[in-house]
């Protein structure tokens, strides 16, 4: 298992000829990774306290509250109300949160097969929705009772989706097997 840091210093010499890509710089890389959580209606602190405290060890960083930017009546929602939670990784974090995403935490989900390749979008950027938390080694061992799901968007400097996909195949994303 070699770590994805490692995998993207050796990407150019390996994905040179199956990119066609004559310079270095043009080598897809990973910006940024967005882990999110949305509250929906849950309106309980303790609950929220516990959202946020459990992103903060899954991460390793403190999350931002996330407002709505207009009010919807039907979903009795106001502006400027807290709907959700985000957090932005980069550099090392980044790394270790995927290495932890892509080698522990997909395999100890229920039924994995592997991420749909249609999760990768025409930007190049790859977003998986996850159902539970508790897939995380770091919060396994407290009470399933409060558990929630998040979204994990990892952002590539790809310039389209067949790049992206070779790139993170490449990386150690446990893409679905073709039938």
């Amino acid at each position: 298992m070699i770590p994805v840091k490692e995998k993207q210093k050796k990407a150019f010499v390996d994905l040179k000829s199956a990119l066609q890509i004559k310079n270095v710089m043009a080598i897809p890389r990973i910006e940024k990774v967005v882990v999110s959580v949305g509250i929906g209606s849950v309106k309980d602190k303790n609950k929220i306290e516990i959202i946020q405290d459990r992103l903060r060890k899954i991460t390793g960083q403190q999350s931002v509250g996330r407002v709505a930017k207009k009010s919807i009546a039907s979903f009795k929602l106001r502006e400027g109300q807290t709907i959700g939670y985000q957090i932005t990784l980069r550099g090392a974090r980044m790394y270790d949160f995927l290495d932890r995403l892509f080698n522990i935490a997909l395999p100890r989900t229920r039924d994995f097969r592997g991420v749909n390749r249609s999760s990768v979008d025409s930007m190049g950027n790859l977003t998986i929705g996850i159902k539970e938390h508790i897939i995380f080694p770091e919060t396994a061992d407290e009470e399933a009772r409060d558990v929630f799901g998040l979204a994990v968007t990892v952002v590539t400097t790809a310039k389209n989706k067949k790049d992206a996909e070779i790139y993170l195949e490449y990386i150690g994303v446990p893409f679905k097997k073709a039938k």
